[in-house]
């Protein structure tokens, strides 16, 4: 079973690039505060990377 990641979007995409907020509706997340829980995966992981100031990550079991 591959490994999991709980993905919760915490702060407000106001002020920055119009790349990023695309980054995050690519993640599939629509609204402030909201949590998904995805395969974790190297392409998550770059996109993850590049928004995250914006999400809080948690590694599940």
């Amino acid at each position: 079973m591959a490994k999991q990641i709980k993905i919760t979007w915490t702060k407000s995409y106001i002020g920055y690039p119009e790349t990023q907020r695309a980054t995050l509706k690519s993640l599939g997340l629509k609204k402030l505060h909201q949590t998904l829980i995805k395969e974790d995966t190297p392409q998550l992981r770059g996109q993850i990377n590049k928004v995250s100031h914006l999400l809080t990550v948690e590694e599940l079991d």
